[in-house]
């Protein structure tokens, strides 16, 4: 049996990338430049809500991590998409709190992906962290401890943590020659939509850009985030989580992976102040992820032009297996876009309300479950 020792770091800079990035591979999301980029840009710190607490675990006889579980000591439930408020108002209702709590996951990012950063994981390497993260729990008096979107291939599940499932709508690559193949795999009254909603944008006075990195200069991350920013003043009231100096630090630490998906104006393609609607895409070796959209003046169909259909053309393009746009979405289903399950693990401290929430998981795994049946009645596509 291996011994293990750890240490609790709360910047991503105490370890060495090097050490950071062996450890995370091709983890788009979980990689250094992706969390030291939300660091560095005061997107995430203690007063965001967001303290960075990243769990590094060495074997004895190493100086060099063996394992790197990111993590966040969390006063708020904001920006984790594995929705506990209710969890929380509970707590609220019986004078207890439900926060600080620690949770490992990406920051503002739904996105399925390795949580565990480790070469060669192991059911004891699961034990010895379950056990560090229950005694820091118990001693910084943490409502518990959470793992939101791992890969299915962690063995979270071999820890006895409770299991919660949710839905997302993904696009997948069935090799289609290009968008009007896909679309002939569509009923013609789905199909007939699609190209309407297409022709719109098609035919008013926008026109599409795709810029890679060599062509975002600072006025275009400006024009962007003023994009970003104005988009969630009109949704949630605030400016939105993410900074501008994130976006920066990004585009210039992983120039390869990132893209915009730019509406502008037809009258005067020159003049990159009237762009009036962007999309942030970022690639890894097989999938395609649509994140961050912004929008400065309303246009019919432009949401679903700019992050939807120019993210499908995309991956058909450039044969990537699977297109993620982000979480949520109903009507993504009339799009092509299938349901997928996702996971998230819990660990309650207080164990009667450990149990309460373990039997709501269990009744909620079920109506998911049915939730997932009913969204495949909905998909466009022809019966076989």
């Amino acid at each position: 049996m291996k011994s293990y020792r750890h240490q609790f770091v709360t910047s991503i800079s105490a370890v060495e990338q090097s050490h950071w990035q062996r450890l995370a591979g091709d983890s788009l999301f979980t990689s250094y430049a992706w969390l030291s980029a939300l660091e560095l840009s005061g997107s995430v710190r203690r007063e965001t809500g967001w303290q960075p607490y990243h769990l590094v675990v060495y074997q004895q006889d190493t100086a060099h991590p063996v394992a790197i579980l990111p993590g966040y000591i969390k006063s708020h439930s904001y920006g984790e998409y594995v929705f506990d408020w209710a969890w929380a108002e509970a707590y609220e209702r019986h004078n207890l709190d439900y926060y600080p709590k620690w949770l490992s996951g990406v920051p503002f990012t739904p996105v399925v992906g390795a949580r565990l950063l480790c070469e060669a994981p192991t059911e004891t390497l699961y034990q010895f962290i379950q056990s560090v993260l229950d005694g820091e729990a118990a001693q910084q008096a943490w409502s518990g401890w959470h793992v939101n979107f791992p890969r299915q291939e962690e063995a979270w599940s071999s820890a006895q943590l409770l299991e919660r499932h949710g839905v997302q709508f993904h696009w997948h690559n069935q090799g289609y020659a290009d968008f009007d193949a896909f679309l002939a795999t569509m009923k013609a009254r789905k199909r007939k939509m699609i190209k309407k909603e297409r022709d719109k944008v098609k035919n008013s006075e926008l026109y599409i850009v795709w810029l890679d990195a060599t062509h975002i200069d600072k006025n275009i991350i400006d024009l962007f985030y003023q994009c970003y920013c104005q988009t969630y003043r009109k949704r949630s009231g605030h400016n939105g989580y993410l900074t501008r100096a994130f976006f920066e630090l990004l585009f210039n630490a992983i120039p390869e992976q990132v893209k915009l998906c730019c509406a502008y104006r037809r009258h005067d393609q020159s003049n990159a102040q009237e762009l009036i609607a962007a999309s942030l895409y970022l690639q890894d070796k097989d999938t395609l992820y649509g994140r961050y959209w912004g929008v400065l003046e309303d246009s019919e169909h432009l949401h679903f032009e700019l992050c939807y259909y120019q993210g499908i053309d995309y991956a058909i393009t450039h044969k990537l297996a699977r297109f993620d746009a982000g979480a949520q979405g109903e009507h993504k289903l009339l799009r092509g876009f299938e349901p997928v399950f996702t996971r998230s693990y819990h660990t309650i401290c207080h164990p009667l309300f450990s149990q309460a929430i373990g039997d709501f998981i269990n009744t909620e795994r079920t109506q998911i479950t049915h939730y997932a049946r009913q969204c495949t009645t909905l998909l466009p596509f022809k019966t076989q």
